[in-house]
């Protein structure tokens, strides 16, 4: 009787079942409150990851790229620091914010890395595998994030304002003055004189004005006209594009004639003083025909480059690079219509000796450029005149010089012309907009 019991205890199923449990239950235990402490570990740290994103782009923010490095640390830091404070269970966290800068301040590239410790609510499970309860998973992660600012920039507009600038704008307006003007041989050019009834002959005109008044009598607008109020809609143009790059321009103005350079605006932030200020601008005005004033007979001499581009390259001080921490980038911005006539004696063939006319020398430009100081030139096309007599001795030999020389003056993608009939105010502000936007890529 006894062995049948034995035998029939050895074959019962239903013992087994409960013994297998008993010691399934421990690691059970184990792989549960690990996998509980791991999940909780694992959505901590997706929140500071999200943490250390959001800190990386607080310091690259258009307005912070402005700011020191230090101030964007801050930044970061306080913007960390403030989703981390809202999670629970999770001790000693540590960020740190590392800054590099690149191309000459204006590109940024920030690091926000972080470690922590999040606490485990089964610290003993744990330490059934290491003989010591563990307290908190460590976690880790870090982000990265790069952005380049807009560099401040200063412009320096020299104009020509010289006598053979302010011919009529448009072809229609050049047939006006040429047939008002037949006592001259028909002249394109609104030529601003106070003695006109000195001319031998005299000009001729109706009422014995200049051609700069007779310009205006007959309602032609001049290309000076056109160039000063395009340097007005300019300004407007600038203040727009500082405000949407987040970036600093400032504008001068100076002129150019046969005298060097006039100075119209100094350089300044306001952008509206200098809209009004380019309301001024106008034609050099002479004493009459080869007379500067009443006593200086200059033989006409009133387009002086060389010496504009040795006063401006004076005033305008060494380039940097841009950024927030240096001193503005420098752009001369050149509208001429590309022809020299003074009295250097540059010329092989000078017409009597002393005076010169020839395409504009670039030497100041490759000096000026040697600086770091970029050239934007809008080239004011030198209308051919194949009527006129003093054209075809003097300007036609080296007509096709002009636009050579001037392209080769203006820096990499800073050349504009343009022609009679040609927007003046839309090439300005192409050329403005060219380079604001290849400003960040010359340092």
């Amino acid at each position: 009787m006894l062995g049948v019991l034995v035998r029939s205890f050895a074959q019962d199923q239903n013992g087994n079942v409960a013994i297998t449990l008993a010691l399934s239950i421990i690691p059970c235990i184990f792989l549960t409150g690990m996998a509980l402490d791991f999940t909780s570990a694992t959505q901590k740290r997706v929140i500071l990851n999200a943490a250390a994103d959001a800190a990386a782009l607080a310091a690259v923010t258009p307005t912070m790229m402005g700011q020191s490095n230090a101030n964007a640390i801050t930044a970061a830091t306080n913007m960390f620091n403030a989703t981390a404070s809202t999670v629970t269970a999770i001790t000693g966290v540590t960020p740190t914010v590392a800054v590099a800068n690149s191309n000459g301040g204006l590109t940024r590239t920030v690091t926000v890395s972080y470690t922590a410790q999040s606490t485990n609510s089964f610290p003993n499970v744990l330490g059934l595998l290491t003989g010591t309860p563990q307290a908190s998973w460590a976690i880790s992660g870090s982000s990265q994030s790069t952005s380049t600012s807009a560099p401040n920039i200063n412009f320096y507009l020299l104009l020509d304002n010289s006598p053979s600038m302010n011919i009529a704008a448009t072809t229609a307006g050049i047939n006006t003055m040429v047939s008002n003007t037949s006592a001259q041989g028909g002249c394109a050019f609104a030529c601003h004189e106070s003695n006109p009834a000195g001319e031998n002959p005299p000009l001729g005109n109706p009422h014995g004005e200049d051609n700069y008044t007779l310009a205006k009598n007959l309602g032609v607008v001049t290309r000076i006209e056109n160039m000063a109020s395009a340097t007005q809609s300019l300004m407007t143009t600038a203040s727009t594009t500082e405000a949407s790059n987040n970036a600093a321009y400032e504008m001068a103005i100076y002129t150019f004639n046969g005298s060097g350079t006039t100075q119209v605006q100094t350089l300044t932030s306001n952008l509206t003083t200098a809209a009004n200020a380019a309301s001024t601008i106008d034609v050099l005005e002479v004493y009459d025909n080869n007379w500067l004033t009443s006593t200086n007979d200059n033989n006409d001499t009133d387009t002086d480059f060389d010496s504009a581009m040795s006063q401006i390259n004076n005033i305008m001080p060494t380039p940097g690079t841009g950024a927030s921490s240096s001193t503005p980038q420098q752009v001369l911005f050149i509208v001429s219509d590309g022809v020299e006539d003074d009295n250097t004696g540059s010329c092989s063939e000078p017409l009597d000796g002393t005076r010169c006319q020839a395409p504009f020398d670039t030497t100041w430009c490759t000096t000026v450029k040697n600086r770091g100081t970029r050239i934007a030139v809008l080239y004011t096309a030198y209308l051919p005149l194949p009527t006129n007599s003093w054209y075809n001795s003097w300007i036609a030999p080296f007509q096709s010089s002009i636009t050579t020389n001037m392209q080769s003056c203006a820096s990499t993608g800073l050349y504009f012309a343009i022609t009679t009939d040609g927007d003046i105010s839309s090439a300005m502000q192409a050329l403005f907009e060219q380079a604001v936007a290849t400003a960040r890529l010359t340092q």
